[in-house]
C-alpha cells in the first residue's frame, strides 16, 4: 500500500498589511494550510474580503491582532518602513514569522532583525520565490556560472496606484524602486548558484523613462572572488499589457550554456555540443503557491531549506551599496 503523506498542521497564523499585491498571490494556499485567525490592514476593504476567504478577525491596526492568542505563524507585508516594528513586536511574543523583501528601507534595518530573530530563536523567512523554479532549474544545467545574465522588466510604476500600492513610488517608504523590488530574486539566484559572495562591480539606476521619484531601470555587475560574474537588469519599464513583462536569462558554466527567452523557450547546449529545447513557465506568479504550502510543511523545524534573514542580508548588502554608489555619484556630478 501507497504511504500518505501526513498533512502539515494548520497554523494559527496572521496576516498583516494585507493589501500589498503580492497577497492574492498568496491567499488560496494560506486559506489551505493554514489556519487564519486574523488579517489587518489600514484598508478594511481589502482585509474584510480577504477575511471572506480566510475566516477570522479583521483590524486596521496590525498592533490589535497581536493581542490574540496563541499566534503560532504570521505573514508581514505592507509598507517596507513599517516592516521593522512589525518584525520587533513579533521577535519580542515569539512567533515566528515570513517577511516580503526587503525587510526594512536600509541595510541597518535589517540587521536589526536579522540579530534580533536569531538571538530570540524566532524563525524568519523570506519569499524569494525564484529559487528552485523553472528559471532557476533550467540554468542548473549549465552547472555552477561562470557567466551569468538575469533580466526581468516588469510593467509601469503606475501599476502601483491601480494596484493599491501607491507607496511603493515613495522613496522614504519603500526604500527604492525596481532595483530594490526585483533585485533580491535575481542577486539571490546569482549567490545560490555561485556559492560564494559577490562583490558589486558596478551599478546604473535611471528615472529615465518615466521620470518618477523612484528608479525606473537598474543595471548592476557582480563579480566573485574566483572572477565568476553576473549582469542583472530589472525594471518598471515594460507597457502596461497582458504579457506583465519581459525577461530573459543565460548562464555559461563547467556543463554548457543555458539560456531562456521571454517566451519560455529554454535551450541548453552542453560542452560536447549536444542541445537540449523545451518550453517552460517563466512566470513568477505561481511560485508563491509552492512557498505557502513549503512554509506551512517546515514552520515545526524552522523553515528548514527556505531563505534566510542572513542570506537575505548577503542579497540587501549588495543592492544597498547600490543606492549609496549611484547617490554619491550624483552628488559629485
Amino acid at each position: 500500500m501507497d504511504r500518505v503523506e501526513a498533512q502539515p498542521r494548520r497554523a494559527r497564523t496572521v496576516v498583516l498589511g494585507a493589501s500589498h499585491w503580492h497577497v492574492p498571490l498568496y491567499a488560496a494556499a494560506i486559506a489551505d494550510v493554514h489556519q487564519v485567525i486574523g488579517t489587518s490592514d489600514d484598508n478594511l476593504a481589502v482585509a474584510k474580503a480577504l477575511a471572506e476567504l480566510w475566516g477570522g478577525a479583521v483590524e486596521a491596526d496590525w498592533r490589535t491582532l497581536l493581542e490574540l492568542p496563541d499566534i503560532e505563524l504570521a505573514y508581514v507585508f505592507g509598507p517596507h518602513d513599517g516592516m521593522v516594528e512589525m518584525c520587533e513586536a513579533l521577535i519580542a511574543r515569539n512567533i515566528p514569522f515570513v517577511v516580503e523583501k526587503p525587510l526594512g528601507t536600509s541595510l541597518e534595518q535589517l540587521q536589526v532583525v536579522r540579530r534580533a530573530a536569531e538571538e530570540a530563536s524566532v524563525p524568519a523567512t523570506v519569499p524569494l520565490i525564484q529559487r528552485g523554479g523553472p528559471t532557476d532549474s533550467w540554468l542548473a544545467k549549465a552547472g555552477r556560472p561562470v557567466y551569468q545574465r538575469l533580466s526581468f522588466v516588469a510593467g509601469p510604476p503606475e501599476r502601483y496606484h491601480h494596484n493599491g500600492n501607491p507607496w511603493m513610488l515613495d522613496p522614504d517608504r519603500a526604500g527604492g524602486g525596481c532595483l530594490a523590488n526585483l533585485g533580491p530574486h535575481f542577486v539571490d539566484l546569482f549567490l545560490q548558484a555561485s556559492g560564494q559572495p559577490a562583490a558589486l562591480s558596478a551599478a546604473t539606476l535611471s528615472h529615465a523613462l518615466h521620470a518618477g521619484k523612484v528608479e525606473d531601470h537598474a543595471t548592476l555587475v557582480l563579480t566573485t572572488a574566483d572572477d565568476r560574474g553576473a549582469v542583472i537588469e530589472v525594471g518598471y519599464a515594460f507597457p502596461q499589457s497582458g504579457l506583465k513583462r519581459y525577461c530573459s536569462y543565460s548562464s555559461a558554466g563547467e556543463a554548457g550554456f543555458a539560456s531562456i527567452d521571454t517566451n519560455g523557450a529554454a535551450i541548453f547546449t552542453s560542452t560536447d555540443g549536444r542541445t537540449e529545447r523545451a518550453s517552460i513557465d517563466v512566470d513568477s506568479d505561481p511560485l508563491y503557491d509552492p512557498f505557502v504550502r513549503h512554509v506551512a510543511r517546515t514552520l515545526d523545524d524552522d523553515f528548514r531549506g527556505l531563505p534566510t534573514l542572513g542570506e537575505l542580508e548577503d542579497v540587501m548588502q549588495i543592492i544597498w551599496r547600490a543606492y549609496r554608489a549611484n547617490r554619491k555619484a550624483l552628488n559629485h556630478g
